[in-house]
């Protein structure tokens, strides 16, 4: 283990040039350097946001939520039937045709009717529109706090205005208590994150933003690490910018703010795309790459920063085209176009069983399931939870 250790912890990957662990580990009276240690306070503080946010979730924001007419209902539930349930637990939940029509024979129903008895059967345990206001409630009052706490710390602090200031003195700036709880606080929210995906609303997407929020976590705590601290705020913060405008669209779309979302939207994907195509690119990028160059030089795990913060400005054209496309193919056609992290399943079948069934399922033409446009459905579409380091 300790020579694992040490590999691990090599100063010539870690450290610039002429620096040791043993330089930083005997600091001043009153000054402080990052140490790996800190980082463990964040797993504590994780567990303590993960019941703050139950809290949260269960009395303050589903008040608002019945306030505004969210209420829990409940969906349509397939009737109860001991051989498809058997098949629907134990076997498959979406049976191919071969099951269909096996079971369509053994019911003696239709085969649309067993389609629809499964459809009905996965969407009876998708949660309700008051259970996704709750958690955009909470994820809207976090992000909403954490942008105006970092802004705050970052409006006094010299590398705000000139990024400079992030490498002058490198790694041999002190880490304040400010900086500190700013940095430990996002990484809790992640590691809580890590945690609460596993009772949270599943989606199609499950394993991909796992491992996104494994590497929000490891790209912060190796940013603390190697004290590259200063311009890691500057990354939050930018990143902070836009999370709850897309969080307070989602809630204004489930409480059917048609106007509200519509407006909520435009302005986050203003915000998104100044923030990550103009603002981290001459801002932060130019900072990390060419001014650390000159001031501090390049060693291996500045080389491995840089890269995976240009591959986040990769991401960052890959989402800003993405809502872009939707939102403006949602404009010319006056619709939702669909959201393919859907949370209830539809189909042009279920919707056409009555004409009765019809009218619930869509009681405006040219509206979505939530009666909200094209705007709020490129907003679910494809950057919720895409609020990446």
């Amino acid at each position: 283990m300790a020579a694992l250790s040490a590999w691990f912890w090599n100063e010539r990957f870690w450290l610039p040039h002429n620096v040791t662990w043993a330089d930083l580990a005997d600091p001043a009276p009153g000054v402080e350097y990052p140490k790996a240690g800190h980082l463990l306070t964040a797993l504590p503080l994780a567990l303590g946001i993960f019941f703050v946010r139950i809290f949260f979730e269960r009395f303050i924001a589903s008040s608002c939520a019945r306030s505004l007419h969210v209420h829990p209902g409940v969906g349509r539930r397939a009737q109860p039937n001991a051989v498809l349930e058997k098949v629907f637990t134990s076997i498959t939940q979406n049976p191919d045709s071969r099951h269909l029509s096996g079971l369509s024979k053994q019911l003696d129903w239709e085969v649309r009717k067993v389609q629809r008895w499964f459809r009905h059967r996965r969407n009876q345990d998708k949660p309700s529109t008051h259970t996704k206001f709750c958690e955009s409630m909470w994820r809207f009052t976090f992000y909403l706090c954490v942008f105006t706490y970092g802004l705050h710390f970052l409006w006094q602090c010299p590398w705000m205005w000139d990024t400079r200031h992030c490498w002058y003195g490198y790694p041999y700036q002190v880490m304040t208590p400010g900086l500190y709880h700013y940095y430990v606080t996002e990484l809790a929210f992640y590691w809580s994150l890590m945690f609460s995906q596993f009772i949270d609303i599943k989606r199609k997407d499950f394993l991909i933003m796992f491992i996104h929020h494994l590497a929000t976590v490891c790209l912060i705590s190796f940013s603390y690490v190697n004290n590259m601290a200063r311009v890691g705020s500057l990354v939050m913060c930018v990143h902070d910018a836009s999370d709850f405008l897309l969080e307070a669209a989602k809630l204004a779309n489930y409480a059917k703010y048609q106007r509200l979302c519509d407006s909520l939207f435009i302005l986050f994907s203003v915000i998104f795309f100044i923030t990550r195509l103009v603002i981290y690119p001459i801002w932060v990028l130019n900072s990390t790459m060419f001014e650390s160059w000159a001031i501090v030089g390049p060693y291996p795990s500045w080389w491995v920063f840089n890269v995976l913060l240009l591959v986040l400005q990769l991401l960052h054209i890959i989402w800003a085209y993405l809502i872009a496309r939707i939102a403006i193919k949602a404009i010319m056609r006056g619709k939702v176009c669909n959201d393919v992290r859907s949370d209830i399943e539809s189909s042009s079948e279920e919707e056409a069983d009555t004409p009765s069934d019809s009218l619930k399922a869509s009681p405006h033409p040219n509206k979505g399931e939530n009666g909200t446009n094209g705007h709020c459905a490129a907003s679910k579409a494809w950057v919720q939870n895409h609020n990446s380091w």
